[in-house]
């Protein structure tokens, strides 16, 4: 959801034309690559974190308008701060809010200060460093230089208000186990209680 300030430029300039190129339509048809948001309250949402961040100063790179049955364009935001909704509500539509920051601690910070922690993405030529980032994301999966992380092997789940547990892999199967604990003593014998051999 956030970008380096040093590759804000690059990055917008290519962000807009790739979402531009994206299918708006059924998931079945042909060539679609994004299809309807799942009720109509979703695409009000959608349309109210785009409605605040431009009265609070952020440009829309290309998308913002709803289209009609439940589809919003695919849109990207930039010159977006922390104090739009965008940042501080969970999507759930096609919406890219740019952040330029300075530093990798300074991402970090801007990407955990938020209630919710379902998913996050980044994207890195430096493998070490996104995966220091990762593993410092508070978010249950992190896409590194990937955008479709959802897979019936992989946990999906979040962490703080998205939620406890996790579907799907060997993790989804916790959900429907009891766990027990068993202390077996290998102390003296007690009084009337057979003995260890």
């Amino acid at each position: 959801r956030r970008q380096a300030q040093g590759t804000a430029p690059p990055l917008r300039s290519k962000g807009s034309p790739v979402t531009c190129r994206e299918q708006v339509g059924h998931g079945l048809d042909e060539g679609v690559t994004v299809g309807p948001l799942i009720n109509a309250d979703a695409v009000r949402k959608v349309a109210a974190q785009v409605e605040d961040a431009k009265t609070k100063g952020a440009t829309v790179v290309t998308g913002g308008n709803s289209i009609e049955n439940r589809f919003f364009e695919p849109t990207v935001l930039s010159d977006v701060d922390p104090s739009m909704l965008c940042c501080s509500q969970e999507t759930f539509g096609p919406l890219v809010p740019l952040i330029p920051f300075s530093s990798p601690a300074e991402a970090l910070s801007l990407a955990n200060d938020s209630s919710a922690g379902l998913a996050a993405y980044l994207y890195s030529r430096d493998l070490g460093l996104a995966w220091r980032v990762a593993e410092g994301l508070e978010y249950g999966m992190v896409g590194v230089n990937e955008g479709v992380i959802s897979s019936a092997l992989g946990p999906f789940g979040g962490m703080k208000e998205s939620g406890l547990g996790r579907e799907g892999s060997k993790f989804g199967l916790d959900e429907y186990l009891e766990v027990k604990y068993i202390c077996l003593g290998l102390g003296p014998t007690v009084d009337g209680l057979p003995g260890m051999p």
